[in-house]
């Protein structure tokens, strides 16, 4: 009879005791659990981005959550994305309306046949070494922060992929290409930028780029382009600097410094490129022989007349001024 009893009591445990783990693992919650193993304040403090205490070594070891970034990611795409489209928009439509209303801005006398030597072959190499940098890099990092809103809709998944994947190595590895030849011109061409009273003069008659037939006096720099070239020591710098930070994350850069730099760079960038717009235009469509120069080294003696009137007369009265005569390419000039 005893034996019979214990029978019946080890059948009925073993069928109730899974069935209790298995009520209890159903109604387990491991976040609850945390919860109260470590209390409510604890994980309060720790979803508002509040540091502890760790062994781990490094920078922000002791952040589980970088609130932080959520903020980032809003001023991102709430602010910068939307102020570069502004910044854009602007510049091309006020070129496009300005094209309209004075057309390309022309030679007002036929061109002589002289030409007159503006650029070194170096000079020339470090320009367009330069800019073609530039132009890949703002085209890449336009691709970076508008491209899911214009290409991803559109374009299939692999395609995309390889695009977004070309801008960003494009965009990181050309930066520091950018800035060795950005340095270099700012250091070529910095005596040439200072602003003087022949360029307030300049800037009073309209450049020269109205259609007055008024064109004012200006050195082997204009005022516009002493104007672009300080952007370029200032905004480009920031550019740069910012640039270089995100590049090489390996001296010291916490979260919060990387974030910063990104919103520091995207406005700075943005603003260049618009800026950029109105260089290129006047140096290419919207001014009859600026392109030229820099294709080719020489300006007609006519244009260097109209546009760089001082700087043509220091050009014609130097070989007299050293007591020799100009060779064939200077009186090419």
């Amino acid at each position: 009879m005893f034996r019979t009893l214990l029978a019946m009591l080890m059948v009925i445990a073993s069928f109730a005791v899974p069935t209790s783990f298995a009520e209890q693992a159903e109604t387990a919650d491991p976040q609850r659990e945390m919860v109260q193993l470590a209390g409510p304040e604890y994980w309060r403090e720790v979803k508002s981005g509040e540091s502890g205490f760790t062994v781990a070594t490094g920078a922000e070891a002791g952040q589980l959550i970088n609130v932080d970034g959520q903020r980032w990611r809003e001023v991102r795409n709430q602010w910068i994305s939307p102020l570069g489209l502004i910044f854009m928009g602007a510049s091309a439509a006020s070129l496009l309306l300005f094209y309209l209303w004075a057309g390309r801005i022309k030679l007002t006398n036929e061109r002589t046949g002289k030409k007159v030597h503006r650029w070194s072959p170096f000079e020339r190499a470090m320009h367009w070494f330069t800019a073609i940098n530039f132009l890949i890099l703002g085209l890449s990092g336009v691709v970076l922060l508008y491209g899911r809103h214009f290409i991803k809709p559109v374009a299939p998944e692999a395609l995309w992929g390889s695009i977004i994947y070309a801008a960003k190595l494009s965009h990181n590895y050309l930066g520091p290409l950018f800035v060795l030849g950005l340095l270099c011109m700012l250091v070529k061409w910095f005596k040439n930028n200072m602003i003087n009273k022949v360029d307030i003069e300049w800037f009073k008659q309209g450049g020269g780029i109205l259609p007055n037939g008024k064109h004012p006096d200006a050195g082997f720099c204009n005022g516009g382009e002493k104007i672009w070239f300080w952007l370029l020591a200032t905004v480009g710098v920031v550019v740069c600097i910012t640039g270089l930070v995100m590049d090489f994350p390996i001296f010291g850069q916490t979260r919060t410094d990387m974030q910063i730099a990104n919103v520091i760079h995207g406005i700075a960038s943005l603003g260049l490129l618009a800026a950029a717009f109105g260089h290129i235009y006047i140096g290419t469509a919207g001014t009859e022989g600026a392109f030229e120069g820099m294709a080719t080294g020489y300006v007609d003696e006519a244009w260097a007349k109209q546009h760089h009137k001082l700087w043509l007369e220091e050009v014609q009265n130097q070989p007299a001024q050293e007591g020799k005569q100009p060779s064939t390419d200077e009186q090419k000039v």
